[in-house]
């Protein structure tokens, strides 16, 4: 009987530690503390224990407060006398620094796709002669005046101006390649259509001093032969 007495007195001092073990323990000095240097106020605890161990960094001063029969001596704490800082500013640098990280790589990554976009666009725009038609109808009529001045010319001279001609014909032939060329789409012939417009219109003018150079032949023809 007295061996369960003492069975039961160990297993209620068991459950007791047990217990207490498992109790939070609220540690209002610890609290203190930390809210102290990330970003509650400045006070610390025990404030006389700070003011005469800890007075550096804890920025403690002592002061006389009034209050009638409980009038005395009191510590408090100024942040702007200690030695240390919050730990605070420093955190929100860095969060402000990494901010400003993802904001630079959201910017070069829009930078980047706004690049892609427009190059995606100007390989579109290399691969269609858009321009070629603006231009196709005039070439064809100067092709034309040129094809029927420089055989009336043969006919009228009975072959006498072949020289002329044969200079004239070869000029065509150069403007005409490089129309053709110009005119190339697929791989390898890639030519943005501003470019094929300037190349187009270059073309054209040098197409008209050739119909020009022809009429006055065809001129020159009908008035000696």
């Amino acid at each position: 009987m007295k061996a369960l007495k003492i069975h039961l007195f160990i297993l209620c001092c068991l459950a007791a530690m047990t217990v207490q073990a498992q109790t939070v323990v609220f540690d209002e000095q610890k609290q203190k503390q930390w809210q102290s240097m990330e970003n509650g106020p400045w006070d610390f605890a025990p404030e006389w224990y700070y003011y005469f161990l800890h007075n550096g960094y804890s920025g403690a001063e002592k002061y006389w407060r009034w209050r009638g029969f409980k009038s005395g001596y009191h510590v408090r704490f100024k942040e702007e006398d200690s030695d240390v800082k919050r730990i605070m500013p420093t955190r929100i640098i860095s969060e402000e620094t990494q901010r400003q990280k993802e904001q630079k790589v959201e910017e070069e990554m829009a930078m980047v796709k706004e690049l892609h976009d427009e190059d995606v666009a100007r390989a579109a725009d290399r691969n269609v002669d858009l321009m070629y038609a603006t231009f196709k109808d005039d070439f064809e009529r100067m092709q034309d005046a040129i094809s029927e001045g420089l055989l009336f010319c043969m006919y009228k001279s009975g072959g006498k101006m072949n020289y002329q001609v044969t200079q004239l014909s070869r000029q065509n032939e150069i403007i005409c390649t490089n129309i053709e060329y110009i005119h190339k789409q697929g791989i390898g012939y890639e030519l943005e259509n501003a470019k094929r417009q300037k190349a187009y219109t270059d073309a054209k003018h040098q197409m008209e001093e050739l119909v020009s150079r022809v009429a006055h032949l065809v001129g020159m023809a009908q008035t000696h032969y």
